[in-house]
């Protein structure tokens, strides 16, 4: 038992010891650099380094791949969920509820517009999809 103890004792001593991962260090073989900063080799030249340039304005930035493009519920800005929150209680013409003259015509908006988006979305990834098939 005392061994267990002192052996991850060890490990952690050495994990603390070890350095930062910097931050330009080579992923899947791939170094990404940024602005005019220089491809990385030995002074020989003998080693090869694959290196991708970005634009200086996105070093600081998550990575393309790494954003959501598609806003969902989750990732939604809070203004526009407070927003959302101007239309609680309406009633009348334009409104979606029970109450009122024209609560029929806000439903009916609110799903045509809710439709409009779904088939504009499916029409954009099929579009995507066609243009990904050689």
């Amino acid at each position: 038992m005392k061994f267990v103890l002192f052996a991850g004792l060890g490990i952690a001593a050495a994990a603390a010891a070890m350095p930062a991962v910097a931050q330009n260090a080579p992923q899947n073989g791939v170094l990404v650099i940024y602005g005019n900063q220089k491809c990385p080799t030995t002074q020989s030249g003998d080693e090869i380094v694959v290196c991708v340039r970005r634009s200086a304005n996105e070093q600081f930035r998550i990575p393309k791949e790494l954003r959501e493009l598609e806003v969902t519920p989750e990732n939604e800005a809070w203004a526009l969920k407070a927003k959302a929150n101007d239309t609680v209680g309406a009633v009348g013409i334009g409104s979606c509820s029970t109450v009122g003259p024209g609560g029929g015509s806000g439903c009916f908006m609110q799903n045509a517009n809710r439709a409009r988006a779904e088939n504009k979305k499916k029409a954009a990834d099929e579009k995507q999809v066609q243009d990904s098939l050689p």
